[in-house]
């Protein structure tokens, strides 16, 4: 995944003003004021192939941020002449699969000496959940559409035995024996070779949760029903493990000292949060693009791209973040343009009028998320693909600069 040099046009986002919707219940869109469309100011592209092998241009970085103002001369004598060790608390938030235990095990990779094999043990059982999980979702899917008695590959007792399967709990003890149930695998095998399956997953008139994963890890089954199965760093980046109450990491970036709180994104455990919102010097706000055309697995009425607006707004406004910076993940890109070419946008967000184009698609969810921001917090947008860590990489080289901008800002070192 490549950077391009160019930049994206200064125009507004592709919106049908009279189709227009409010994202929440408590956010009011003016659709007459100038101040509502978007200045993508300085928004650079990256490179990504889409399904036709085409290049398309994605927006990847902000509006032009105060530190492409400063000048430079001054900024690297005020960091060059005195170099302190600079603390961060920079909080991880968003819904529930937005990406962002993965880009925790990103920085385990890039920060703190990657995975062991020990480690990567560990992953073992959560990756075999993942596997399960994904298959009784198309099993549920199968009987929510009525289309179970039309599989052939393998008889309705199998589907039942299937839609129950539990990985018996005594063997997660012992990762290092245990291995997938070959019987298993073999269902699993043939359910998905079967025609009818093949059509639920492809064809877009069927909607059902599924966890993004799910085709990676069927098209590895082959590879991880194997005895001596070790996840690779794919597969442990690619793991759904549902995070419960709140995690914390250190990490050192040069001069910037980071530590980092990761808190469940699920609604039950949103509450949770509070705990962590003292003297936040930055949050990484985590959404995934791909969630437009999902529901919530708590309410399945709800929509996914929706509850993350509405969470965003929750946050941006906050008294507590009055001074905080906000990055905003706008995640799993590669998902996202594979998707928009068969499940249109404008189908969840009628006042969208971009079609397929994955740039005018990008941009108008960028400005969904603009608009709450009413308490006017420094937001520097970057598009992400979580699973790939040279991404990751620079996404926190974006944050670092940010972290450090701010600092000098409070420092009194450089004006704004």
């Amino acid at each position: 995944m490549g950077i391009c040099g160019s930049k994206l046009d200064d125009s507004p986002p592709a919106v049908n003003k009279t189709k227009l919707k409010t994202p929440t219940k408590t956010t009011t869109l003016s659709t007459n004021s100038e101040e509502n469309k978007p200045k993508n100011d300085d928004v650079q592209p990256i490179a990504t192939k889409g399904n036709d092998n085409t290049t398309n241009d994605v927006a990847i970085s902000s509006r032009q941020s105060k530190l492409e103002t400063v000048d430079e001369n001054s900024v690297t004598k005020a960091t060059k002449t005195k170099k302190p060790t600079v603390h961060a608390k920079i909080l991880l938030l968003g819904s529930g699969e937005s990406g962002k235990s993965t880009i925790l095990r990103q920085i385990k990779i890039i920060h703190q000496n990657g995975f062991s094999d020990s480690e990567k043990l560990d992953y073992k059982p959560f990756v075999f959940q993942n596997v399960i999980e994904s298959i009784q979702c198309v099993i549920k899917a199968l009987n929510t559409y009525n289309l179970e008695s039309q599989v052939s590959a393998i008889s309705s007792e199998d589907l039942v035995f299937l839609r129950e399967y539990e990985i018996p709990y005594e063997t997660e003890s012992d990762v290092t024996n245990l291995s997938f149930d070959p019987h298993v695998a073999d269902l699993i095998e043939r359910l998905l070779s079967d025609e009818i399956v093949k059509s639920l997953l492809s064809d877009n008139k069927y909607e059902f949760y599924i966890l993004d994963s799910a085709k990676y890890f069927f098209e590895n089954l082959e590879r991880i029903r194997k005895p001596d199965y070790l996840p690779s760093i794919s597969d442990i980046l690619r793991t759904r493990k549902q995070t419960s109450g709140i995690f914390d990491t250190k990490f050192q970036m040069d001069d910037l000292d980071i530590h980092l709180y990761d808190v469940g994104g699920q609604r039950s455990e949103r509450k949770k949060w509070i705990h962590c919102f003292d003297n936040v010097t930055a949050i990484i706000f985590c959404v995934s693009l791909s969630e437009y055309d999902q529901t919530l697995l708590e309410a399945p009425d709800r929509n996914r791209l929706e509850e993350s607006l509405s969470l965003f707004e929750s946050v941006v406004n906050s008294m507590w973040f009055k001074r905080t910076a906000v990055i905003l993940c706008l995640n799993k890109i590669d998902i996202f343009i594979d998707k928009l070419q068969t499940s249109p946008l404008e189908k969840y967000f009628p006042d969208y009028v971009g079609g397929a184009n994955v740039n005018k698609a990008v941009k108008y969810i960028l400005w969904r998320f603009k608009q709450l921001n009413r308490a006017n917090l420094n937001l520097v947008p970057y598009v992400t693909q979580a699973t790939d860590t040279d991404n990751i990489r620079l996404a926190f080289a974006i944050v670092r600069e940010t972290v450090l901008h701010n600092n000098l800002l409070d420092s009194g070192l450089i004006s704004s």
